[in-house]
């Protein structure tokens, strides 16, 4: 069967003879764009995931709160 993983040496330069003869004398721009877009999605991951763990730090000290309010009262 087919081995899926990532390319070999001989297949990057294959990859970049093709994405050369596509995009020419454009292939910086658009590697800078790429990039661009990478370092975009992963600030948006990272504030999800602060997102999430400010929620989840805030339900578990609302839930804190109360067992101490049915404590006291």
């Amino acid at each position: 069967m087919f081995a899926l993983g990532l390319p070999g040496g001989s297949e990057w330069i294959i990859i970049l003879i093709v994405a050369l003869l596509i995009f020419g004398p454009r292939l910086p721009s658009v590697m800078r764009s790429v990039g661009k877009s990478i370092t975009e999605f992963k600030k948006g991951l990272k504030d999800a995931g602060d997102d999430v763990d400010k929620a989840v730090e805030d339900a578990d000290k609302s839930a804190m709160d109360d067992s101490e309010k049915e404590r006291k009262g």
